[in-house]
Parts: C-alpha cells; structure tokens; sequence
C-alpha cells in the first residue's frame, strides 16, 4: 500500500475490527448504529460491519458526511443534526432497537443510543469526541440487559498481543482481497501541519488526514 494508506490504516481498522469483531462479537443479521460515521474510525466501523454481514445505520452531522458513509456501505443514513436519533434508530429497527452501537462520540448520543437499545444489545465506548463523558444510569441497563463495553484498543499490545496479531491478519486479507481500503480525504506537508489539525479539530475532515514526509 501506499505511505498515505499506511499511515490511514492500522489504528482507526485495528480498532474498530478489536471492538466489532471480538468486544462486540457483532453477528451477521444485527443491527449496528455508528455514530460519527464519517470520521477516521467511524467510516472504517461501517465497511467492517458490512463485511460482518450486520445491517449498518450511519449518523453523523450533515448530509455531505452522511454520503461518505453511504459510499462506504451504510444501509441507512441519520442526519444528527436535524433528526431525532432515538427515535430515528426505532423507526428503521421496526421498534426492535439497535444491536450494536459504536460510538467514538458519547454525550447526547450515548444517552439517545441507550434509550434505543434492542434487549441484549451492545454499546461499544471508543471514545468522546462531542467532548462530553457521560454518565450512565445503571436501571437503564438492567431493564433490557444492556452492556456497555469499552474498547482500548492499544492494550492489547501488551495485554493480548496474540489476539492484535489475529486481528490484523484478517484486515490485511481483506486490504488484499480489495473489501477495504482507507479513506484519506487530504494530505498535507509537514510544513502545514498545523492547517492539518485545524481541519480536524474544526471537524471539517472526513476520514483521515495525513502528514506527508516529501
């Protein structure tokens, strides 16, 4: 692959196949809701979910991003910032809920997502990128045997070496095979390496951003 791919693939695929694949154990038929869908690990947890067979609800703020998940696979697309998430996620489940959720969001989202669980279901933590940790009602929880269940990935460098090294064997076939391929939506020198950050923190960036070394 590519330098600019190298550096868009391993840690944005690694965790959302850890999270998806092994904390989520997400099954083919699910229903998978990802928030942020069209940022650097959001874009790569709907291409996994296709490939895991899972029927896959993108949201994210704007049509614009919300077509980058869409070229990514997503089956059903949620505008956050003019839809009711919750009750946009019960209307496209037929009232069943969301399976799975992954969210590298967290605040209103994390609280609409629990709010619109299917019994059993699933809410994966990546992280909180809305800038709100939230909290989590544990009766909530109870009523329909929801789990919440963090995912760092880079701990299982050390914790559970064996199961990073199984992960990135199937994410290199599918590099291979074609199934996946980063999506890197601007390059910039290492002299303008501030303008890259600035496009990300303004959020203006789908996928990833690279630095180039020339």
């Amino acid at each position: 692959m590519s330098w600019e791919d190298g550096a868009a693939f391993p840690v944005v695929f690694g965790t959302s196949h850890v999270a998806l694949w092994h904390r989520a154990r997400l099954r083919a038929g699910e229903t998978l809701v990802v928030h942020g869908a069209a940022g650097g690990v959001g874009l790569t947890a709907v291409a996994i979910g296709k490939l895991l067979q899972a029927r896959v609800i993108a949201t994210a703020n704007g049509q614009a991003k919300l077509q980058v998940a869409r070229e990514n696979g997503a089956d059903h697309l949620i505008d956050t910032s003019v839809d009711d998430v919750r009750l946009r996620i019960k209307e496209l489940t037929g009232g069943h809920g969301a399976d799975v959720v992954y969210d590298p969001v967290g605040g209103d989202l994390f609280t609409a997502s629990l709010r619109s669980m299917a019994f059993e279901g699933r809410i994966l933590v990546i992280g909180f990128a809305g800038g709100g940790v939230p909290q989590i009602p544990a009766n909530h929880l109870l009523v329909k045997n929801v789990d919440v269940i963090g995912v760092n990935w880079p701990a299982y460098a050390d914790m559970r070496p064996q199961l990073m090294s199984e992960s990135f064997r199937r994410l290199m076939q599918w590099m291979v095979d074609g199934a996946i391929k980063p999506h890197v939506s601007a390059t910039y020198p290492l002299a303008r390496a501030v303008e890259a950050l600035n496009q990300v923190l303004s959020r203006k960036s789908t996928g990833k951003v690279v630095i180039v070394m020339n």
